[in-house]
């Protein structure tokens, strides 16, 4: 059984005060992926650094307190790849690839869009960037999983209040039809929505701090774990670990029959 999980930390400093170390050592996981660490090296304890039972890779942003992503792997990797190679997002730390003889897996975080419209469009650039790469990744042979926090709810039954955010980052029509194209077009499977294609509050991963979002329910699904086809069908089980609280975000946990 191969189990990966995949989590948005909004800090990693914020998120292991808050027990999400314990948390992930006890989870009999073999991968997971992180995004959002807002931390560089020099900000990593030495357990950050080398978390019990994993061998932790780290792709920072230049930026302080910002973006970067994660991965934390039971079995050294064959080879380990920072960045897609363009400056602009590779220096914000938002992809970091591992790869196990013919499995890669990924942890990628997308940018949000919602602080402004100049963020908005270097989403916009990034998603256009990406796609192409997303093709070649799946016409690579490989069996391939990516982790992310996409930052787009796909669907109406991704999000509990899909009418009134329609114009709203993250739900836009735009970026909606390009996960669209990613899974129609170019072929990658959405595992979880393979796993529960029904609608359900319990596929959220992402509640705003605003209000009473998370007393509510009122989420998104942001987090996917998105697959080659022959890695994706070997996917048996799937969660959202909501009892505790680590960021704004849940990790999702997927078991995959791969060995």
């Amino acid at each position: 059984m191969l189990r990966i999980i995949t989590a948005n930390l909004n800090g990693i400093r914020s998120a292991w005060n808050k027990g999400f170390s314990a948390w992930a050592a006890k989870q009999d996981a073999e991968l997971i992926c992180l995004q959002e660490l807002k931390a560089q090296m020099s900000d990593l304890s030495e357990d950050m650094k080398v978390p019990e039972g994993f061998h932790a890779y780290y792709h920072c942003a230049v930026k302080k307190g910002y973006a970067g992503v994660g991965l934390w792997c039971r079995r050294k990797p064959d080879a380990v790849t920072e960045g897609i190679g363009d400056a602009e997002f590779d220096a914000e730390g938002r992809y970091l690839r591992a790869d196990f003889a013919n499995l890669s897996v990924i942890s990628l975080y997308v940018p949000s869009g919602s602080s402004s419209p100049e963020r908005q469009a270097a989403k916009f650039r990034f998603l256009e960037l990406f796609y192409p790469r997303l093709v070649e990744l799946l016409q690579s042979g490989r069996e391939i999983v990516i982790c992310a926090d996409w930052n787009i709810a796909h669907q109406e039954i991704d999000l509990k209040n899909w009418k009134s955010n329609q114009k709203n980052s993250g739900f836009l029509p735009e970026e909606r039809a390009w996960i669209g194209r990613v899974l129609k077009e170019a072929g990658w499977v959405d595992v979880y929505r393979r796993l529960h294609p029904e609608a359900t509050d319990e596929s959220y991963t992402w509640w705003s701090n605003r209000g009473q979002a998370w007393a509510k329910n009122v989420g998104w699904r942001l987090d996917y774990q998105l697959a080659t086809p022959g890695l994706a069908a070997s996917a048996v089980a799937s969660s959202v670990y909501k009892e505790q609280r680590f960021s704004d975000h849940a990790p999702l946990s997927i078991d995959y029959e791969w060995s």
